[in-house]
């Protein structure tokens, strides 16, 4: 099977070099064209920026620094071209911080939005809010730094580092500020070339007019209702409409007992806790994500899917458990509820996603680079 390669940007090696490799998605561990020297990785979210290095010798990665995105978060009345022109300085000044005395080799970005074969970063719904213009990151991140730049999405990117463990075709989904998925297959993602695809967060899952808005613009979309941002509205719109079911639950002794005070980690302990209102919340807007991992499981026949991002392993197992309940309820064609409880499993329990991954697909680059 053959499908675009959106994400395999060629900034580092040139057009027409090797492609990228398939499942593993591992630099090469030697031969002429291997590359082991550590590189400079970024991961770009819709609330944190995340630096830090890696070896490919030990695919790991260390000196991670986390602060918050100049984006939309911090500056909500600044127009879109004033956010894009905030998050590129800041991922030069992180970059250059990172390595004051010396430039790095290559620099690999893992950036939260659809990004195009040429590192056109098409829309950042989290980052800077509605569309406006694409941004040529790549381009403006490699004559602004320096050196060769990749900019991948940042589940793409993600994939890169589960794909080194996960042997059948599998859909990654990303619960945190906002939701994003990625279906791979036979170590490629389903993509076309402008990166369209693996955004199943601006599904829309609710066509009212007085439907959530998502931070893209649009209404009603899964991301505007499933992610941590929509649990977090869609649980202060719970406690204000039954103010007395609040005051019982195990959320009001978190939060004072003030819907100002909930917030995601209020949320995510009383959850673990199995606080009945606060899970209540949390399973309606569960219904819309099992919708839609059972309409990427009856359409493609995809069994395997790996759940992460900050909100979801906040919680944890019983965000899995929730989850398959629901997929239980609605039904996976042809499937008993054993076979659903296996297919969908936790992402590991840290935020190295993006760095690992693109650290991954970075040196692979360099290391085909190298052997021409």
């Amino acid at each position: 099977m053959t499908v675009p390669q959106s994400d395999r940007l060629a900034a580092v090696a040139p057009p027409g070099g090797a492609p990228a490799h398939g499942a593993a998605g591992a630099a090469p561990a030697g031969g002429s064209g291997a590359f082991d020297g550590v590189l400079t990785v970024l991961d770009v979210g819709g609330t944190t920026l995340r630096t830090g290095s890696y070896d490919p010798v030990t695919a790991s990665v260390t000196r991670v620094r986390r602060v918050p995105v100049e984006g939309m978060a911090r500056h909500p009345r600044d127009p879109v071209a004033v956010l894009q022109q905030r998050v590129v300085d800041q991922i030069v000044h992180e970059a250059g911080r990172h390595t004051p005395r010396t430039a790095p080799r290559a620099v690999g970005v893992a950036f939260a939005g659809p990004i195009s074969a040429g590192g056109l970063v098409l829309a950042a719904p989290t980052v800077w809010g509605r569309r406006g213009d694409p941004l040529p990151l790549a381009e403006l991140l490699t004559e602004r730094i320096g050196v060769p730049v990749v900019v991948v999405n940042d589940l793409t990117a993600a994939a890169w580092r589960y794909a080194a463990t996960e042997t059948e075709p599998f859909c990654l989904i990303t619960v945190s500020s906002g939701i994003g998925n990625k279906v791979f297959r036979g170590g490629d993602v389903l993509l076309d070339a402008d990166g369209h695809g693996g955004e199943l967060g601006h599904w829309v899952c609710d066509p009212s007019p007085g439907a959530p808005l998502c931070d893209c613009g649009g209404r009603g979309h899964l991301g505007a209702i499933a992610s941590g941002r929509g649990v977090l509205a869609a649980v202060r719109r719970a406690a204000d409409a039954d103010p007395s079911g609040f005051a019982r639950s195990g959320l009001a002794a978190r939060c004072g007992g003030r819907v100002s005070g909930i917030d995601n980690p209020a949320i995510a302990a009383a959850v673990r806790e199995e606080d009945a209102f606060t899970t209540r919340v949390l399973r309606g807007t569960l219904t819309h994500l099992a919708q839609a991992v059972a309409a990427v499981f009856t359409s493609i026949g995809v069994c395997r899917y790996v759940v992460m991002g900050g909100f979801a392993l906040a919680i944890g197992e019983r965000y899995r458990e929730l989850l398959v309940g629901e997929l239980v309820r609605l039904g996976c064609f042809g499937l008993d509820a054993a076979a659903v409880d296996a297919m969908v499993s936790l992402g590991r329990p840290d935020d190295d996603h993006g760095l690992i991954g693109v650290g991954r697909l970075l040196a692979d680059r360099l290391s085909r680079a190298g052997a021409r």
